[in-house]
């Protein structure tokens, strides 16, 4: 069977073909990032607008890179939640549309679960349980893949997650937007010692994140520089930042694991592409036996070959959505029990 999805949750508008359960065929993504540069980050209504633009473009690409036809397809996937409330309520349009016109059944996906999903497409031999590890602009879970369509959240950010801290360290730093990936390059530059910023863990044992307060500090110490006449490095600043957040993102990774007796661990989302995140959790894996799935960059920013998995995924264990109760849930939570979006 082939599936089509189409993601449009925030400033990525992305059509895929998927045959089977992970074979895929095209992944096609329209990027939104020049024109929000302008702004320092997504402007909801131009997203929207800019979906109405290029969605049945994308869709189109997605299906000549696949070397099919609408008509060969049968079944539709498509992000329902969270997200953009206007970015989501376009993608969901096109869907139903094609759904209507087609005949075909069709599966709202879950926007962090389709993350995490993405691990599957270069990992055929990948099968639950798992320990996922969420990170994005605007998540930070350890999920627990318990099975097929079940996932357990263990921990949350309980502020800022670590691509909007990142974005905001990035502005300070006059780094511009997106700021994770001029993050990253920057610190390249930079000593991770010359700079110490203070990792927060929170109570002994938790999971939880939090990222307001190591942001608030980088503020203070850029100010504090200036008052004092001192021009402060940012490649060191970038650095230190970088390296604290990451020191707590794998250190509860790792906890969670141990804990849980996972023994994979998979990346997923946009700040997984992040290059010392990558490095330092391969690390830690490697010192504790664990296996370490890293998507491939493309299939960790927004996506449509993801949602296509999940909608799979979802469609041969719970069957379809009606067209009439499929709905866009801009602040929807991860359920931690199979069905659902």
């Amino acid at each position: 069977m082939l599936t089509l999805a189409i993601e449009s949750s925030c400033d990525e508008t992305a059509a895929a073909v998927l045959k089977g359960e992970r074979r895929l065929l095209s992944n096609v993504i329209s990027s939104q990032t020049d024109i929000h540069r302008a702004f320092g980050g997504v402007v909801p209504e131009i997203a929207s607008r800019q979906h109405l633009e290029r969605i049945n473009a994308v869709v189109d690409s997605a299906l000549a890179e696949a070397g099919a036809r609408l008509c060969d397809i049968g079944l539709i996937g498509v992000t329902q939640g969270p997200g953009l409330v206007g970015a989501l309520l376009i993608g969901l349009a096109t869907a139903k549309a094609y759904a209507f016109a087609l005949g075909r059944p069709i599966v709202g996906v879950h926007h962090i679960k389709a993350h995490i999903c993405a691990a599957y497409i270069e990992n055929p031999d990948l099968e639950p349980p798992f320990l996922a590890l969420v990170v994005s602009g605007g998540h930070t879970n350890i999920v627990s893949v318990e099975a097929h369509g079940v996932f357990r959240s263990l921990g949350g950010t309980r502020d800022d997650a670590a691509g909007e801290a990142f974005d905001k360290v990035a502005r300070a730093l006059g780094l511009g937007y997106p700021g994770g990936p001029a993050i990253d390059r920057l610190a390249a530059e930079g000593d991770p010692g010359a700079v110490s910023f203070k990792r927060v863990f929170l109570e002994k044992d938790s999971l939880d994140f939090s990222f307001s307060g190591i942001k608030t500090s980088v503020l203070s110490y850029l100010n504090s520089e200036r008052q004092a006449g001192r021009e402060a490095s940012a490649a060191d600043t970038a650095a230190g930042f970088q390296q604290a957040v990451i020191d707590v993102i794998v250190a509860k990774t790792m906890l969670a694991a141990e804990a849980h007796g996972r023994k994979t661990v998979a990346l997923a989302g946009g700040v997984a592409a992040n290059s010392l995140l990558r490095r330092e959790m391969g690390r830690g894996c490697a010192e504790r036996g664990i296996r370490l799935c890293c998507p491939s960059p493309a299939l960790c920013t927004d996506n449509a070959a993801m949602v296509a998995v999940a909608a799979y995924r979802r469609y041969a264990e719970a069957g379809g959505d009606s067209l009439d109760g499929i709905d866009a849930f801009p602040g929807l939570k991860l359920a931690e029990a199979q069905g659902g979006p």
